[in-house]
């Protein structure tokens, strides 16, 4: 009546035992290196434009805010340009290493001896 309750961690094993092909993490470096490279364009012209447009106002406590808003949102684009940028490095460098353990590791043959 009751199912045989399968052990997590063997499944875990099994998830964990697979490795991406090599064709996979660059496709999703190539993504991330897009959203990077677009991230950092729109943090350029944010930053451009922010400088562009100075705070008018003679009281303080305007001048203190309005800067750091301004921080916080050029500081926010350019985290997720570093962020994305050092995902698609990761990806390219575990496609190498996949690539080179599959090329070092000898085939196994199908039939069993």
């Amino acid at each position: 009546m009751s199912q045989p309750i399968s052990n997590p961690k063997s499944q875990l094993a099994e998830m964990t035992e697979t490795l991406p092909g090599p064709w996979r993490c660059l496709s999703g470096a190539l993504i991330a290196g897009g959203i990077a490279t677009a991230l950092y364009f729109l943090t350029a012209s944010i930053a451009q434009t922010f400088a562009a447009k100075p705070v008018h106002s003679t009281n303080p406590a305007v001048v203190n805010i309005a800067s750091a808003v301004r921080t916080l949102v050029v500081g926010m684009s350019a985290l997720g340009t570093g962020i994305f940028g050092l995902v698609a490095f990761g990806l390219v460098a575990l496609a190498i290493q996949i690539f080179v353990q599959r090329l070092i590791k000898k085939p196994v043959s199908s039939r069993a001896k």
